[in-house]
């Protein structure tokens, strides 16, 4: 997802820094976009669950650019495993690198996002409104429903200072974490099952709703999560 993102503001005119904690495929983007004809620096390796590094990445985009317009939180891990069966510590690591990493960034940007009067957007997760039979999720469910609460929270600080902050929940994405257990009949037809559209979403899919909420064209929307699952809650 992150990479579609990349792709899609870059076709917009945005100037792009990203990060990712593996150098190998955060290049692998910035080469992408560069030759499609945008900008995009990165900071590589970046660990945003490490205050210092979160800070890192903004000082590189205000050294690069100068100001911050839209900040869209997109990195994230989850670990899984039922509340019986997961390590302690899977636990721990799944708040820390679903929703520290979120407060560390934004808290970063903060002063910059006010400045510019920009835009967060957050990624959350359709787990933070259901759950799945087939998918050991507690933490994550229990991370994810923290960022749409810290999102509201973000809008309503931000307002004063024209700062607008939103999340983006998506439904059962294809993508290289996905696409693998696809290949289990059972997970599968489930999954499948409870979406309405019957398919798994595409990463251009939820791009294309990022985008929309860090554009001028969703001005009049702030302290909402959009949800973009296929139609899963729909039934």
């Amino acid at each position: 997802m992150g990479r579609a993102a990349a792709h899609l503001f870059a076709r917009e005119g945005a100037k792009l820094v990203g990060c990712d904690i593996n150098p190998q495929s955060a290049q692998a983007v910035v080469d992408e976009v560069s030759a499609a004809g945008g900008t995009m620096l990165s900071l590589h390796p970046c660990d945003l669950t490490d205050p210092a590094q979160a800070q890192a990445l903004i000082d590189r985009a205000i050294d690069a650019f100068g100001r911050i317009d839209v900040l869209y939180n997109n990195a994230a891990m989850a670990y899984f495993g039922w509340i019986d069966e997961m390590p302690i510590d899977d636990w721990y690591k799944t708040i820390n690198e679903e929703v520290h990493i979120v407060y560390l960034l934004t808290r970063a940007a903060w002063p910059h996002l006010k400045a510019s009067k920009g835009a967060i957007v957050n990624t959350a997760s359709v787990s933070a409104h259901t759950t799945f039979k087939t998918l050991p999720g507690i933490a994550h469910s229990t991370a994810k429903g923290g960022i749409v609460a810290m999102t509201r929270h973000l809008a309503m600080e931000g307002a004063p200072f024209g700062v607008r902050a939103n999340s983006l929940s998506p439904g059962v994405i294809e993508t290289n974490q996905t696409r693998p257990l696809l290949e289990d009949k059972n997970w599968a037809d489930y999954m499948l099952g409870r979406t309405l559209m019957h398919r798994l979403g595409q990463p251009e899919e939820i791009a294309n709703v990022a985008l929309f909420l860090a554009s001028d064209e969703s001005s009049f929307i702030t302290g909402v999560d959009i949800v973009a699952d296929g139609g899963t809650l729909a039934w």
